[in-house]
């Protein structure tokens, strides 16, 4: 048997101390030059049938996947001190949850009521805006962005590592949404919008900057400028067979106004671009410019209303034309519905029965009725078929503010609400709903189509998703950092004999988006 010789023996173990050495030296702050030597040294002392530049590849890589743990280990740690944080201040102000261990479903439950207070907050001051006390509230929030509460930043912070995963799943396009044109020039959120019933076809919307405008659905181009209110316009609702335009406002008031527009010329739309409405779309936040921007260019203005209706004592939400135009129903939040007679604006029936302020306002498209909603958890359905009879029903089934409730082509109601639910109601039977969409954000302004009868949700979470009348979903809109809302998503509404865009949606990042929804793809993947 061979002898090791001693130089050999003293080299030997001054490999293996270069080898000990340079794993304790792995486990601190070294240089990735330091690093590259090191493993040179490991590779050279450990026996492999591997050839070396595979070896070296694969500790490479190795090493990349350990450097990422180690910055997912980092995050984790900052995201626990601002837990901890939250914690800390929670208890200071005395909601501490038993035991005083935030669980994450506490957590998650903790920040959604905040997140949810906080737009209530929002949305009660903006509206009922009637100064410009308003500008200077939008002002210290930079302009339109609206502020982004700690605690609502939690439920994201748990949603970091669920975001890696579902970075690997495969996505299933449910139809082809396509966004085509985004309306801007409003110097505030967008409320509610609305598309003519009548010749030419322009698309309205209402704006907390105290304006309503009209827009060539088209180009994109303001046509029309209403400026007559003194506070934030809340709703915009256009007449079923003449040019004029029904606005309820924060100064108290809802504004009748005609107009007369001019189509311009359409524009090419050959460079839009498909997106399929995937459920794993990357949703990172796009910031605005601070500024307010410059508006439409050269926008014909109206001042003056042709008729105005007074009676209410507080804001007034909502407004609506009942069947035939010859009559207007408004919202208030004075917990009252006005019915007014439209030819000689005078006060034909209010409507009492709601316990807190009311939220919205619709009427049937072919009958003389009228569902009123509210922050009492209710919504109301108000019977003027019979002059002689005005009956009310009302239907219990949400658990916080109804935000809408709106009519299909039928005998169904559709009510959604800031209880995170979209219920779907039977008008002959009504002490149950007949389907029930549970959303993991508050749901607002809600439409139906009316042909398809699909139901387009508008979030507070920047979302609009579609379903149909069974509660099945069918697709989700493109939100990403190129395209979509960056803001709570206010309203929606369909419009479904147009060519270029089908579905409109506004928001509080001061913009409207037209949509192209594939209706027979959607329904096919049903």
């Amino acid at each position: 048997m061979p002898v090791e010789s001693g130089s050999s023996a003293a080299s030997r173990q001054a490999k293996q101390k270069r080898k000990s050495h340079s794993l304790s030296i792995r486990r601190t702050n070294s240089t990735e030059q330091e690093r590259a030597g090191l493993q040179r040294e490991i590779l050279e002392g450990q026996d492999s049938k591997l050839p070396l530049p595979l070896r070296t590849n694969l500790l490479d890589l190795f090493g990349q996947i350990e450097r990422e743990f180690e910055n997912l280990y980092i995050e984790n740690i900052e995201l626990r001190r601002e837990i901890e944080t939250l914690n800390d201040r929670l208890t200071a102000e005395g909601q501490t949850f038993d035991g005083g261990d935030m669980t994450k479903g506490a957590l998650k439950a903790k920040a959604s009521h905040s997140t949810s207070q906080l737009s209530q907050k929002l949305k009660t001051t903006y509206k009922a805006s009637t100064s410009k006390r308003s500008h200077s509230f939008h002002g210290k929030v930079g302009g339109g962005p609206l502020p982004t509460f700690s605690v609502g930043n939690i439920v994201e912070l748990w949603g970091e590592g669920s975001r890696i995963v579902s970075s690997f799943k495969a996505t299933t396009s449910r139809a082809v949404c396509q966004l085509v044109k985004e309306y801007v020039g409003h110097r505030d959120g967008i409320w509610d919008l609305s598309v003519t019933r009548t010749l030419p076809v322009v698309l309205g919307t209402a704006s907390a900057d105290h304006s309503a405008m009209l827009w060539s659905i088209e180009t994109g181009k303001c046509l029309l400028k209403y400026v007559g209110h003194a506070g934030s316009v809340n709703s915009i609702k256009f007449h079923p067979t003449e040019q004029m335009a029904l606005t309820a406002s924060g100064d108290q008031t809802a504004h009748i106004w005609r107009f007369m527009v001019q189509l311009p010329a359409p524009q090419s739309v050959a460079d839009i671009t498909q997106t399929p409405c995937d459920d794993d779309v990357d949703f990172s936040d796009k910031d605005e410019a601070d500024g307010d921007g410059d508006g439409p260019n050269e926008c014909p203005s109206v001042r003056t209303a042709a008729t105005t209706l007074r009676s209410h004592q507080g804001v007034v939400i909502a407004a609506d034309w009942l069947v035939g135009g010859k009559q207007a129903v408004t919202a208030s939040w004075d917990r009252t519905a006005n019915l007014y007679d439209v030819e000689t604006s005078e006060l034909v029936h209010s409507l009492t029965g709601h316990d807190q302020e009311l939220t919205h306002c619709c009427t049937h498209p072919t009958q003389r009725l009228v569902v009123t909603s509210s922050r009492d958890t209710t919504f109301r359905l108000w019977d003027f078929r019979d002059p002689s009879i005005h009956s009310v029903n009302v239907f219990q089934g949400h658990t916080d503010t109804v935000t809408s409730a709106v009519f299909t082509v039928g005998d169904n109601v559709v009510s959604g609400s800031d209880d995170r639910t979209v219920k779907v109601w039977d008008l002959k039977n009504m002490r149950s709903p007949i389907a029930t969409i549970r959303t993991d954000s508050a749901v607002n302004r809600i439409s139906v189509s009316v042909n398809q009868r699909i139901i387009a949700l508008p979030h507070d979470n920047r979302q609009v998703r579609l379903f149909d009348m069974s509660g099945v979903r069918l697709a989700r809109l493109p939100r990403s950092n190129r395209q979509g809302h960056r803001r709570m998503v206010c309203c929606s509404t369909w419009c479904e004999d147009n060519p270029s865009c089908n579905l409109f949606s506004c928001g509080f990042d001061r913009q409207a988006i037209g949509w192209n929804i594939n209706i027979p793809a959607l329904l096919q993947e049903k």
